[in-house]
């Protein structure tokens, strides 16, 4: 796409921003009780906002002019922050991880896919230079250590001389049997080729007959071949199969991606261009007008000095830097006015003088006063309170920032004529206005130094009996100030002072605490929108959730904060997250996937990997303290917990005792207190088995909790269909996808996984030609395998309940369900009233 077309959608991101923020300072000054319409307007901002984030990250990703993307990266980052605040609110109001949007999504008649949340290319095309040079040394120390591809290799199985004896005899007996059986069949074949020969040998050949034969086989084959490229057609036409220029290869889709390519070549090219136009703009703004700014800054103070001096009979108190020097002086007025401001205060001055010989005599009398006024207006409070019981929308942090890039479009850019700027160049009579004002304080703060010393030597000169009081007062200020510090506060001690961080990085990677992840993408993690969320949570059934939501909430939580800064520094705080759910769902891929997609370091803390690791609890503390140190000096990172019940376990079985799992239990929740909200480092846990775990200590470590759940019938069917063609597979009419998701309820993404990988081996690959794939072949691998009983979800249900949030939405599901029965009744008497009102009325 154009230069043009990218401007037209950030545009229309911004227009779309605008109203919204208009109606959202709107809906925030009212105050309501009812549960179902709150949800309603706080769902419909995050809805609204997640489209302007699509939008606004498409058009940063591929605009080329570097003024336009620092506007668009401030504006991208609020939006992110204020969608993370929305999800928050969001959770507190329904005490649920998961929401469903259906009924949302068709008032705005919205397909669920754009729901999906982006996650910002930025995140790693801007740190890809470190990401390669990170790689390059964990691949060089493992190899140097003689670790790379240790965990590929696979165990190899020592046989005793008999066993493998016996295994070589049976397969020379299976060998020796199947030829003996195709020697057989040619036998057969032969022998019957002789008696139909014996038994046609009479019967003289018509060859009318075998013509007409010949024709009727032919024209059967001609038509059912165009039938079938009929029937292909017409599935295109009603969009229920690609078209075949898309399904083999689209030259269209190659070009735009050579086509992103080049424009991020030309991002790159014009970013350095504007970075030494920014430097030398400002030189020659220095150079040239440089002297002339400072001249005039100087004349304005002497004026200032000799009006004050003229006026109130002394030269006035210069402001300190701290205080904003001259710039507070001359802040959008005058010298009169400030004039006029000095002379005002000191009337004040002496007016304060003579009042407070009255305030003494009135101290007692006001003491007995204000005592009863705070009774009232601690009465007045809790009135108040009462009165204003409802929701009302918590102050944001991303709104400001927001608003302030919002304003920077429509004053800088919205009406701007970029007729002469084809190629989308840096704009250098925006960077002279930004640098001028630069080179104006930069300036101001020499002369504020100069004419520092110009009073002193005035005052020195003229006034030198008031100049010393105001020295012996200024010292009494400064040293009573002194008193008033604050308490300084208790830093961590640092185990490791004389060692660098590439030593520690290096110690780490030899000891197996810092791997590398896979590379997986959020997206891969595929699933389906669950559609009947909304319908049973009206019928009180509460729904289990589906992969998109688990996809949702991992960007939401995990790769949007650590991605930027700023969104973390002033969102919604997650240290900590658990991925819990059956075996095969999917747990260890999203921490990789979390990696990925942020270029985060990968810290592996789980109980089987530090079993023998740094033995003791000085040791504990050594390792805890090196992953922590690195981790946030390298941010940002993540440290996995993997099969963290373990870690918590209730009693620890008699196999892993040796193995040590609790080692973790009572430094953990020290070392989530001591982290701080700028350290981009999160710790996720996953398990298959949290209801061995003790409760209590792992709600406290894990701040939110996500249940992962196996997948329904919707996810499934797309599953199978991705999974098959991932693995070279061709799916054609004769394999019954919808047939293989419905036979496959209770079975994982990773059941699914290993079965395709064990039906489509090379040789079945090569045979799909001439024998199309169908779905009895992936049914013998399944039966091997168990699935995962509605037994065993229960379970996990019953356990989530007993979590903190899930203990809240049950308290709080009664309570509306008492509150809706009330209702009811109050109906029912109304109605009661009114039908015995109208017996009266009718016997008069």
């Amino acid at each position: 796409m154009s230069h043009t077309m990218y401007n037209k959608m950030w545009k229309e991101a911004q227009e779309a921003l605008s109203s919204l923020l208009e109606r959202e300072s709107e809906k925030s000054q009212l105050h309501q009780k009812d549960h179902g319409f709150i949800f309603q307007v706080i769902a419909t901002f995050f809805i609204k906002y997640v489209q302007i984030f699509r939008g606004l990250e498409a058009a940063y990703d591929q605009i080329v002019h570097p003024q336009k993307r620092l506007v668009i990266r401030q504006v991208l980052d609020g939006v992110m922050g204020r969608i993370l605040e929305l999800k928050n609110e969001m959770v507190e109001l329904e005490y649920s991880e998961f929401h469903y949007f259906d009924d949302i999504l068709q008032d705005l008649k919205l397909a669920p896919e754009q729901l999906e949340i982006p996650i910002p290319k930025y995140f790693l095309k801007e740190k890809l230079q470190v990401l390669r040079e990170r790689e390059e040394i964990l691949a060089q120390i493992l190899t140097n250590a003689g670790l790379k591809g240790i965990e590929l290799k696979k165990p190899i199985k020592i046989l005793p001389l008999e066993e493998a004896v016996k295994i070589i005899q049976i397969a020379e007996r299976a060998r020796q049997g199947r030829l003996r059986a195709i020697f057989m069949k040619q036998i057969f074949l032969e022998a019957k080729k002789e008696r139909l020969s014996r038994l046609h040998s009479d019967k003289i050949a018509d060859q009318n007959a075998a013509a007409i034969r010949i024709q009727k086989v032919w024209r059967g084959f001609h038509d059912w071949k165009k039938t079938k490229i009929e029937r292909e057609e017409e599935m295109i036409f009603l969009g229920m199969s690609p078209p075949l220029q898309l399904a083999e290869f689209n030259s269209s889709l190659v070009h735009a991606q050579q086509v992103n390519t080049l424009r991020y070549d030309v991002q790159e090219r014009h970013e350095e261009e504007f970075q030494e136009a920014l430097v030398s703009i400002k030189n020659n703004l220095r150079e040239l007008e440089g002297p002339d700014i400072k001249e005039s800054l100087q004349e304005q103070i002497r004026h200032w000095f000799i009006e004050c001096r003229n006026i109130t009979g002394k030269f006035p108190d210069y402001p300190d830097e701290e205080e904003g020097g001259s710039a507070v002086i001359f802040a959008q007025k005058t010298p009169q006015e400030v004039i006029a401001e000095i002379i005002a205060k000191e009337e004040e001055a002496e007016k304060n003088k003579k009042s407070k010989k009255k305030q003494k005599k009135e101290k007692g009398e006001e003491k007995t006063k204000e005592k009863k006024d705070k009774r009232k207006k601690e009465k007045k409070k809790k009135k108040e309170k009462e009165e204003e019981e409802g929701w009302k929308m918590a102050p944001s942090l991303f709104l400001p920032v927001m608003e302030e890039g919002n304003n920077i479009y429509k004053g800088v850019w919205k009406n701007r004529d970029e007729t002469w700027n084809f190629p989308q160049e840096y704009d250098p009579q925006l960077i002279r206005e930004e640098k001028r004002k630069e080179v104006q304080e930069e300036i101001r703060l020499q002369v504020d130094e100069l004419m520092r010393q110009e009073l002193k030597s005035l005052k020195l000169a003229v006034d030198r009996e008031k100049l010393k009081q105001q020295i012996v007062q200024k010292s009494g200020r400064k040293k009573g100030g002194k008193k008033g510090g604050k308490k300084k506060h208790k830093k961590e001690r640092d185990l490791t002072p004389g060692r660098t961080i590439d030593s520690l990085f290096k110690e780490l990677v030899e000891e197996g605490l810092l791997i590398k992840p896979e590379k997986v993408k959020l997206s891969d993690y595929i699933g389906e929108y669950s559609y009947l969320g909304s319908t049973l949570r009206q019928v009180d059934i509460e729904p289990m959730p589906s992969l998109t939501d688990v996809r949702q909430l991992i960007a939401l939580y995990g790769i949007l904060p650590l991605g930027s800064q700023s969104v973390h520094e002033k969102a919604p705080w997650v240290k900590s997250l658990l991925l819990a759910g059956p075996s095969g769902v999917g747990k260890k891929m999203l921490v990789h996937a979390l990696c990925t997609e942020t270029g985060a370091n990968l810290f592996n803390l789980s109980a089987s990997n530090i079993a023998g690791k740094y033995p003791g609890r000085s040791g504990l503390q050594m390792m805890l303290h090196m992953v922590f140190k690195v981790a946030r000096q390298l941010q940002p990172s993540v440290v996995w917990i993997g099969d963290t019940e373990k870690t918590f376990y209730k009693k620890v079985p008699k196999v892993e005792k040796e193995m040590e799992p609790k080692r973790l239990k009572n430094n953990l929740p020290k070392i989530l207190k001591l982290l701080k909200k700028e350290d981009r480092v999160l710790v996720v846990g996953t398990t298959q088995r949290p209801f061995d775990a003790d409760l209590g200590p792992f709600c406290k470590v894990y701040q939110k909790i996500i249940l992962i759940p196996r997948p329904d019938y919707a996810s499934r069917f797309v599953l199978w269909r991705e999974i098959i063609e991932q693995n070279r597979g061709i799916i054609t009419n004769a394999l019954n996808i919808s047939c293989l998701a419905k036979v496959t309820d209770g079975f994982t993404q990773g059941h699914i996984i290993q079965v395709v990988k064990n039906v489509l081996s090379d040789h079945r690959i090569r045979q799909q030609k001439h024998k199309p794939l169908t779905a009895v072949e992936f049914i013998a691998p399944l039966a091997s395998l168990d699935p995962v009983f509605k037994e065993e979800e229960e379970h996990f249900k019953a356990w989530y309940a007993k979590t903190p949030l899930g203990k809240r939405r049950a308290r709080a599901l009664e309570e509306w369900e008492k509150g809706e029965k009330g209702k009811e009744k109050g109906k029912k008497k109304g109605k009661g009233g009114a039908e015995k009102r109208e017996k009266k009325g009718k016997k008069k």
